[in-house]
């Protein structure tokens, strides 16, 4: 998002826009709108400005940027989808192609034996159609036909014909002739909506992978600082037992909790390799890649207007957009069903002329002849129900459309305003958690200087070292949250592309 949008006070990603990225070459290869013979090439997403990640360090520290740009390289669904695109694009150029003449040679050569001759025929018969966008046709062919006969010598037989319809009723008219051309257009910008949101939906699911091993990251430090502490704990209070000043029993206290910490730091180190493989899968490589995730986490608040990213949604959102353009293709195979109701009425015309020669005969005398034509040609379909079935499924798929298109709307409205709510609403938990993580802290130091001078309890300390605990916990869980509301909020606005300056190279 640009700073004119942000000066609106639609400030969305801003987390991410503010990153700086330092990769130097783009991503793409160059974009390959057809197949070629030897290897289909598609095209590929890139990022601006980010820093190549080596994945030959026996250690890869890896920051978001570089997860996300790894993503756009190697990521099976991003790549899958852009497969298609060249199935999509080859699918628009010939629609495009429609009025383009089409040429076609046939060739015919055949023996044929009889009771006193034997003969063969060789034909040749190149021709040319084309149409226009008012659906007039036109065509042109010549024939060439030579017989060669054991008796009869050889005869050459050509002639050139053309002819030319123009539909009066079904099939006239430049909206009809054009509207297969108008639907493959609008097929290719949903295709494109949807590429858009596939690498989008992409990117957010490789975010929030890489952020929930950093909560596995954090878990784990939090376990070990933790673990760290029930030791020092047990230390002081094999102190206070030498000093008479605590009984021996209450030491099984620590040595419970001491166990209990032991247990979480095992449940962390599993949930961070869970994390760690789940990344590395979204991101394409070994599963077995040593990796670390190396950017910090920090949450800043962001102030969205709900009234500006509801318009911002309705006009960037490619699942509502591509329900835009279903309507719009709805209400094109309604005119299509309803011409096919019409009768067939055309005009034709043509000429021809045609050229007979016999080849071993002196003089070579050749028979020439010439011909036109003009009329009118009408077919008049009756009894068949399909072509009013097919209005009637028209009719249908456009009422439903309408009612898809209100529902996505309301649907959208929905989405975007708990959107926005919950991002309100996680920051508040985390400032909340950040002030009990404070609070939770400052009372177990209290706690531990009372422990030593004798007015505090071995159980009261654990108790409040299980609240800290608790607490770190919340704040982590509240910032994660918080910052995967942000993201959500993105895909939810169409701006996660915007976000992270991605060019789809389509």
């Amino acid at each position: 998002m640009n700073k004119a949008s942000r000066d609106k006070g639609l400030q969305v990603g801003a987390v991410s826009r503010r990153r700086r990225l330092w990769i130097p070459a783009a991503l793409a290869f160059s974009a390959h709108t057809l197949c070629s013979a030897q290897s289909l090439r598609p095209a590929q997403p890139s990022m601006a400005l980010v820093r190549v990640v080596a994945l030959s360090e026996q250690r890869l520290e890896l920051s978001l940027a570089d997860a996300v740009y790894l993503g756009l390289r190697d990521n099976r669904s991003i790549r899958s989808a852009y497969l298609q695109r060249i199935a999509h694009k080859f699918d628009l150029r010939v629609a495009e192609d429609a009025f383009t003449p089409r040429t076609r040679i046939t060739h015919k050569a055949q023996a044929n034996r009889g009771n006193d001759e034997r003969h063969r025929d060789y034909t040749l018969t190149p021709s040319a159609t084309v149409t226009n966008e008012w659906g007039t046709r036109f065509s042109l062919s010549w024939a060439q036909h030579l017989n060669r006969a054991d008796r009869g010598g050889r005869k050459l037989d050509n002639g050139l014909e053309l002819g030319i319809v123009q539909p009066l009723l079904r099939g006239a008219g430049r909206d009809i002739v054009t509207a297969p051309r108008r639907l493959a257009r609008l097929s290719e910008s949903s295709n494109k909506l949807q590429l858009n949101a596939t690498v989008a939906q992409t990117i957010t699911q490789i975010v929030t992978a890489y952020r929930e091993l950093v909560r596995a990251q954090e878990q784990q430090r939090i376990a070990q600082t933790a673990l760290a502490r029930s030791r020092q704990l047990l230390e002081v209070n094999q102190a206070l037992i030498t000093a008479g000043r605590m009984a021996p029993f209450e030491q099984v206290q620590t040595e419970a909790d001491l166990a209990s910490q032991e247990l979480g730091a095992e449940e962390t180190a599993n949930q961070l390799d869970a994390s760690r493989r789940e990344l590395l899968r979204l991101l394409a490589l070994d599963l077995g890649t040593v990796l670390r995730a190396s950017e910090p986490v920090d949450a800043k608040r962001l102030d969205i207007d709900q009234q500006q990213a509801l318009q911002l949604a309705l006009t960037r959102q490619p699942h509502y957009l591509q329900q835009l353009l279903a309507a719009e293709q709805a209400d094109i195979n309604l005119l299509l069903a309803q011409d096919q109701q019409l009768w067939d009425v055309s005009l034709v015309g043509g000429a021809s002329q045609a050229r007979n020669r016999h080849l071993d005969i002196e003089p070579r005398q050749a028979e020439q002849r010439w011909g036109s034509y003009v009329g009118i040609q009408l077919e008049i379909p009756l009894g068949d129900l399909s072509a009013r079935q097919a209005v009637v499924r028209a009719h249908v798929a456009v009422q439903d459309q309408a009612l898809r298109q209100a529902e996505a709307r309301q649907m959208l409205e929905r989405e975007v305003g708990d959107a926005v709510r919950d991002m309100g609403t996680r920051w508040r938990q985390y400032e909340i958690a950040q002030r009990l993580r404070e609070l939770s802290r400052r009372k177990l130091d209290i706690e531990r200087d009372k422990l030593q001078v004798g007015r505090s309890s071995n159980f009261q300390v654990l108790s409040f070292e299980g609240d800290l605990r608790q607490a770190e916990n919340s704040a982590l869980n509240a910032q994660i949250a918080y910052l995967n509301a942000q993201t959500q909020l993105d895909e939810r606005l169409g701006m996660t592309l915007q976000s992270w300056e991605i060019a789809l190279n389509d």
